[in-house]
This record gives structure tokens, sequence and C-alpha cells, in this order.
């Protein structure tokens, strides 16, 4: 009996081990849970998972790029109602708006259907298994992809590629790509590529290197570019957050010379550092007031 037990307790244990090898049932996405969404893979398992709390910023809280705003809002809405829009990569200086203008325009249209998902750089590889999920779906979806770059090599950059342009199989006509990077041609670009080139009699045939990697930028049909401000919109986009936390004294010398010393600090005069200086001042200046008290007591 002592035997019986022993072989029955390894074949229980042989069988739950196979059963964490056999694909699982992948779980339903509540789509009416929220307007974002986020590609999760776990266990075995990939699926669409619901952002419970979606940053609710607006466009009009956005300062200082007026034409990048209308560019990227104007695509959006092109995609909304139907018609013709491209996918769409933001480049350029960090904490400059790229990701929150996005953040913006889906707050807009998220009444008239449109919805966001997230896909992580090393999760590119299972776009087509997104796409083939919403494909049905009568929302408007976009793609998106924070802070993108690549290293040579990287499974996700051909994957990106394809289903940009160049599958056979075709992204459906309800989700569209909207990426971020840092990167205007997304992989880092060297020197010696601009010296290699060989040849074939007269002829001189330049690295095909460099052309691979900008290849997959122009698969984007609209970019928008993001430069660092200088001081007089970094001091407009400071006062409007601090209206925003309902600061006294936003437009003041001496919030400006403190916003000044703080851009300084960090070496950096963009959106996302006036946010911070805000929410900064704002909270001392009520911590102040309450003489030091916290909120709760």
């Amino acid at each position: 009996m002592a035997d019986v037990s022993k072989l029955l307790a390894r074949a229980e244990s042989l069988v739950d081990q196979l059963e964490r090898l056999l694909p699982r049932e992948t779980p339903a996405t509540d789509w009416g849970a929220s307007i974002a969404f986020r590609w999760r893979k776990k266990n075995g398992r990939s699926h669409i998972e619901p952002v419970r709390h979606v940053h609710r910023i607006a466009l009009r809280d956005l300062q200082g790029i007026d034409a990048q705003k209308e560019l990227v809002e104007r695509n959006t809405r092109q995609f909304v109602e139907g018609y013709p829009a491209n996918n769409v990569l933001l480049t350029g200086a960090r904490g400059t708006g790229k990701s929150s203008l996005i953040k913006a325009v889906l707050n807009k249209y998220a009444p008239r259907g449109l919805r966001l998902i997230e896909v992580e750089k090393h999760d590119l590889i299972d776009l087509p298994d997104i796409v083939d999920r919403i494909g049905e779906r009568p929302e408007r979806f976009v793609l998106y992809c924070d802070d993108l770059s690549f290293d040579a090599g990287e499974p996700g950059f051909k994957a990106l590629k394809v289903v940009l342009d160049g599958s056979i199989a075709a992204a459906t006509d309800n989700c569209i790509i909207y990426a971020t990077s840092n990167r205007r041609h997304l992989m880092p670009e060297y020197m010696q590529e601009n010296l290699e080139y060989k040849h074939v009699g007269e002829e001189i045939h330049p690295s095909e290197t460099s052309e691979e990697k900008i290849s997959l930028s122009e698969r984007f049909g609209v970019w928008a570019a993001f430069y660092p401000f200088d001081q007089d919109d970094y001091l407009k986009i400071v006062g409007v957050w601090l209206e925003h936390f309902k600061a006294p004294g936003a437009r003041s010398e001496e919030v400006q010379r403190a916003a000044l010393q703080w851009a300084m600090q960090r070496g950096s005069r963009s959106g996302r550092v006036a946010w911070q200086f805000a929410r900064d001042w704002a909270g001392s200046q009520r911590l102040k007031g309450d003489g030091g008290r916290r909120k709760d007591e």
C-alpha cells in the first residue's frame, strides 16, 4: 500500500506539472471597465487588462506644443470618424509632453469610442495576436508604445515593421499605432556605418545598415517633433499647473525665481519639470497655510 501511495503522489505531481505546461484559457477582457488597457503576459497566458485609474489630463493642460497638438488631434479625429489616418511617431526631448498628448486625445475622444492598449516594447512580437483579438470590436483602438527604441537584433523591431507595413495580413481598420521615442530613427546610429562601403568597379555602394534603421520610422505616416522649452514657455507652463493646483501667486516673481532655480537643479526646462515644481510648490504652500498639520488630522 505504501508503494501505491507513493506512485499516486508522483502521478499527481506529474499531472500538475503537465497542466502548467498546457495552454490556459485566456481571460475575457472587460471592455466596459476602462478606456485604457494593457497587454499582459503571465504564467503562459496573454490577455488585455483594463487600467483602473486613467490619467485624466486634458488637451488644454498642455502648453507650448500647439502645432503638435493640432497634428496629432487631427489625425486622431480622422481615425475616430472612420476616415484614413496614419500611424504616429512622437519624438524629441524628454518631458516635453509626448505621452501626455496621447493620453489627452484619448480622454477627449473616448466618449466617441476611442480606446487605448499599451504594449511594452518586449511584447511587440505579440502585435499580430493583439490585432486579431480586437479586429471584430466596434471601438477604435490606439496601440500605444511609450519610450520606444531598439538595439540591433531585437525581435520587436521586425515585428513592428511587419505590422506597420509589409505583412500579407494587414492591420485591421479599427486600430492604429502611436509610439513615443527620444530617437527619431528609433535605433542608435554609429559613425562607422557611414564609413562602410564596397567597390564594384567604379561604383560605390554605401552601407545599407543605416537604411534598415531609418526604414522603421519612415513607416509611421505622421511625425510629431518635440523640442526643449525656452524660459518663457517653461514659466508659462509652471503658471498653468500652479493654477491647476489652486496655488496662490502663480505668476509672482517669487514663484518664477523658484521655478527657474528648480529647473537649473534638474538641468532641464520641460513640461514634466514644470509639473513637478508646481506640485512641490502648491503642496509646500498648503502645508505652511495649515501650520504644518497633516491633511487627515
